[in-house]
């Protein structure tokens, strides 16, 4: 199965819809409802997780975690992304959902959301089990939710080695991520009933391809076929297409009542700046005896990104000219219609900050402020180019901003015009995070130089 992960288009598929076993994929999900969990502030990076019996119990890979432990979470995500523990994936369904079984019905749920119509999942780390199954094409679609929905992550899957508490690991597949130009994940596995299974991504420039092979004969033959996927991917992909990120399926809380080791965890929310359908936050009520009016904000489909952005100008230039303050209601919507947000006057009193906007773009006035930014005293910005027209440069930040937002959440979009041309700028950031952006932009060979605060 190979697809271009910026539009979810397949480019090729043979036997995709197949069930076979899917072995340490598996970990794919256990990690995704693990990441929507923190998200929600079901638990958090820190919480001390107790080792049951069962986890330590677990057959290798293992990262060798002892019956009545105490080890973070943070561990036991490295070590399930990174090494493919089985230990610490139990580790992690027990701490969540309080039992593996109700764990697996979570995963199953989200899956289901997801329209992974061929999977059924039985534990939390893929070994073999009774019933327990997926598909390439299934995978895939995983794979892809992984890298949109949670891009603050999705380093994980990269990392060479990683420190897991008790031990530092090893990726299970870095002679192919050193070898294959652009290669940053995703997921091996291997049993002896499914052979050896690779869902792989590589990016070159702006072209992103995932690919999946499931039953390969040796780690040897499986990494040849994954890289003549991810060839064909990348030929086969156009240079230019519009990012269409997957709708991330809400939270599927188990049956269970919940697990006595979360106590009271705090309820923090990590919002990314990706718009999705997923749930968020919601502001609190105004200090005022009128009821205040409602912004709706329908659940906006990346696909239609450029309807989007010419729906919502007058709104951004209102945000960005007046210092208006505006209030989220979330709604559900049956379709991923848009609908025009009202803006309200802000009160001296209280600014409520929407939870999330949709992309913004800019009428022709020399210089326009398209995210409200509260970064304060940051002084220091990012260039990533200069183009022929206003509209290349608007495009050319909604894509970076969707590639690179665990250093660039929270700052300004900003398009300047000058004589040459339009600056696509991101401001409002430290010396230190513009610095570390830059470094990131141009490791993906994305142009990309620091500026100061006058642009």
């Amino acid at each position: 199965m190979v697809m271009d992960a910026r539009t979810g288009e397949v480019l090729h598929s043979r036997n995709a819809d197949t069930q076979l076993h899917p072995a340490s994929l598996t970990k794919m999900m256990t990690l995704y409802v693990a990441f929507q969990a923190i998200e929600r502030g079901e638990i958090t990076l820190d919480t001390p997780v107790t080792i049951s019996r069962l986890a330590a119990s677990e057959p290798p890979s293992r990262l060798g975690l002892r019956e009545g432990q105490t080890i973070r979470l943070r561990f036991l995500l490295r070590a399930a992304a990174v090494k493919s523990a089985n230990d610490a994936a139990t580790a992690i369904a027990e701490a969540i959902s309080g039992s593996e079984d109700a764990f697996a019905t979570r995963m199953n749920r989200t899956a289901r959301a997801m329209g992974m119509r061929n999977t059924n999942f039985r534990n939390a780390h893929g070994l073999t089990q009774s019933g327990h199954l997926s598909t390439a094409r299934d995978m895939t679609v995983l794979g892809r939710h992984v890298i949109y929905d949670f891009p603050q992550y999705y380093n994980l899957f990269s990392r060479r080695s990683a420190d897991a508490g008790i031990a530092t690991v090893r990726h299970t597949n870095r002679r192919w991520l050193d070898s294959y130009e652009g290669a940053d994940g995703i997921k091996t596995g291997y049993t002896n009933a499914a052979g050896f299974n690779l869902v792989a991504s590589a990016q070159r420039g702006q072209e992103r391809i995932i690919a999946t092979v499931f039953g390969g004969s040796s780690t040897a033959a499986r990494n040849a076929r994954i890289t003549e996927l991810m060839d064909m991917g990348f030929n086969r992909a156009p240079a230019q297409a519009t990012i269409r990120p997957p709708n991330a399926p809400a939270a599927m809380l188990s049956s269970a009542t919940g697990n006595p080791q979360l106590g009271n965890a705090g309820k923090t929310i990590r919002v990314s700046g990706v718009v999705t359908t997923s749930i968020r936050p919601i502001a609190r009520p105004l200090t005022t005896t009128a009821p205040p009016e409602e912004v709706l904000m329908a659940a906006v489909d990346a696909d239609i990104i450029n309807a989007v952005i010419a729906d919502s100008v007058n709104a951004a230039l209102a945000e960005a000219l007046a210092d208006v303050a505006v209030e989220p209601v979330v709604v559900q919507a049956a379709s991923a219609a848009v609908v025009t947000p009202t803006v309200r006057p802000a009160e001296p009193a209280e600014t409520v900050v929407a939870a999330l906007e949709p992309p913004e773009v800019f009428n022709s006035e020399p210089e326009v402020v398209t995210r409200i930014s509260t970064s304060g005293g940051r002084h220091w910005g990012v260039n990533v180019g200069r183009y022929n027209t206003r509209h290349d440069a608007e495009r050319v930040l909604l894509q970076v901003a969707l590639s690179e937002m665990s250093t660039l959440d929270g700052s300004l979009r900003r398009v300047t015009q000058r004589s040459g041309g339009f600056d696509a700028n991101f401001m409002g950031l430290t010396r230190e995070g513009a610095d570390l952006a830059c470094r990131r932009l141009q490791a993906r060979g994305t142009t990309c130089f620091m500026i100061g605060s006058d642009g």
